[in-house]
Formats: structure tokens, C-alpha cells, sequence
């Protein structure tokens, strides 16, 4: 997973995440069978963008998810790194 690119769920695109600078790049779905495969990997970096609500009364979270506000995208989206796989959930 030496590659850049940017792997998203397809609820992330209702988000209007895709649009930003740092994401410009094409958003390619990925299915769990994959995703299940890269846990783990530390080239991987998994992004929870579930609204606060949703994420506070969800027993399901992925173990090493970082949990980033969807709302708030337009201060973190910038500092994501660009020598990793990243990942964005929210479902």
C-alpha cells in the first residue's frame, strides 16, 4: 500500500468531503472484505467521520479508527497525510 489514494464508503460523498483540496483526487469505493484485509497495516489510516451523535451511540467502532467531526472537516482534511491510505467511514 505504497500508493496514494483515497478510499471512501459511499455515504462519505454525502458528506462533500470528496470536494476538498486535500481529497482531490478520485474517491474510489471500497468494499469491508477489503478494508478487513488492510486493518492493521500501518500504512493505513482509518477516519470514523460519523456525526458526534451517531458515533457517542454506536456500540460499533473499528479498533484504531481516529474519530474526526464531519463538520469540521475543513480543519482536519488539510493535515491528513499524503503517504498513507486513507480511509473515511461512516456507517
Amino acid at each position: 500500500m505504497k500508493r496514494w489514494a483515497t478510499y471512501a464508503l459511499a455515504a462519505i460523498l454525502a458528506l462533500g468531503l470528496a470536494s476538498g483540496a486535500a481529497l482531490a483526487q478520485e474517491v474510489k469505493r471500497l468494499d469491508k472484505d477489503t478494508l478487513k484485509g488492510w486493518l492493521g497495516d500501518p500504512q493505513l489510516l482509518l477516519i470514523d467521520v460519523r456525526v458526534p451523535k451517531d458515533w457517542k451511540a454506536s456500540s460499533k467502532k473499528i479498533k484504531g479508527a481516529v474519530r474526526q467531526d464531519p463538520k469540521k472537516a475543513d480543519t482536519w482534511v488539510p493535515t491528513l497525510p499524503r503517504d498513507k491510505e486513507i480511509v473515511l467511514y461512516c456507517a
